[in-house]
């Protein structure tokens, strides 16, 4: 989805801009009403450096849900994980803006006072434990929503009764749910696959179907002769590579018919080679 990219890249900038510009003014507000000539870059400082720093913490959060997914039957043992999160979230958090406050205020000509430390920093946890949770909500709700729309892949399982009517341990085709419809890809279509988190995205006519696996644990299921480790995070289907550029680090790149580039590192260089592809 070519929207996507832009999507991800727009959205928390100006989220966070609409935020800080909304909740200044409130301040400002409620501050005008005991003291109509408070002035307005106070509270605006304020909400600028608490969003400044927690936009600056989104690929971390973003990298950190990818790298510990929560799903239903993990979400119990992840908890805990996941407020520790939290408590590191809003450690970086404060002291982010309390150092960019007091930078701006010193500008000013003034000196910011945060107060008491261990007071005024579980008063501050209080909201970003819940800053963190929206941050992640979010990022799980958009997930959900892109594996809707681009259809999720899943490994053909053995019927209740009878034999399969396809290998089930090698299998030919994967089943992608989309939409409500269900349909099958040829394995043999499968460009390269893409270790992410939990998932395993496979690739294929530009397109990306997630597979709940790891890449360990799919690799076993393709067929050795067609696919073929290259690196820690990627397999990649021979007949799919147009040219190989070797690099200095001893590691290569691979150029794939479909223009996709992925890395293959020193260390899986020689399945390639006794491929007769490296």
């Amino acid at each position: 989805m070519h929207w996507q990219r832009t999507f991800e890249l727009a959205f928390w900038p100006l989220f966070a801009l609409l935020n800080t510009a909304a909740n200044s003014l409130v301040t400002l507000i409620e501050l005008r009403r005991g003291n109509p000539s408070f002035p307005a870059w106070p509270p605006i400082t304020w909400e600028a450096t608490s969003s400044v720093v927690a936009l600056a913490m989104i690929p971390a959060i973003v990298w950190f849900t990818r790298r510990y997914p929560l799903h239903w039957d993990t979400w119990r043992r992840e908890v805990p994980r996941y407020v520790l999160a939290s408590v590191v979230f809003s450690l970086l958090h404060v002291v982010g803006m309390v150092a960019l406050r007091q930078v701006v205020y010193l500008l000013h000509g003034e000196r910011y006072e945060f107060g008491s430390w261990p007071i005024e920093w579980f008063y501050e946890y209080l909201k970003d434990i819940r800053t963190f949770a929206l941050i992640v909500l979010s990022i799980e709700m958009y997930r959900f929503v892109v594996r809707r729309l681009q259809g999720e892949a899943s490994l053909l399982v053995a019927p209740d009764e009878g034999a399969p009517v396809e290998p089930v341990e090698r299998p030919d085709r994967f089943l992608v749910r989309k939409l409500g419809r269900e349909f099958l890809v040829a394995a043999a279509d499968i460009e390269y696959l893409q270790a992410s988190g939990n998932y395993v995205n496979l690739h294929l006519r530009g397109r990306d179907y997630p597979l709940r696996s790891t890449i360990a644990g799919i690799e076993p299921k393709l067929d050795p002769k067609r696919f073929v480790r290259v690196h820690r995070s990627y397999i990649v289907n021979i007949d799919a590579i147009a040219s190989i550029e070797l690099l200095d680090s001893g590691d290569a790149r691979l150029h794939l018919a479909s223009t996709a580039t992925i890395p293959c590192s020193r260390r899986y260089r020689a399945h390639l080679r006794e491929r007769g592809a490296g």
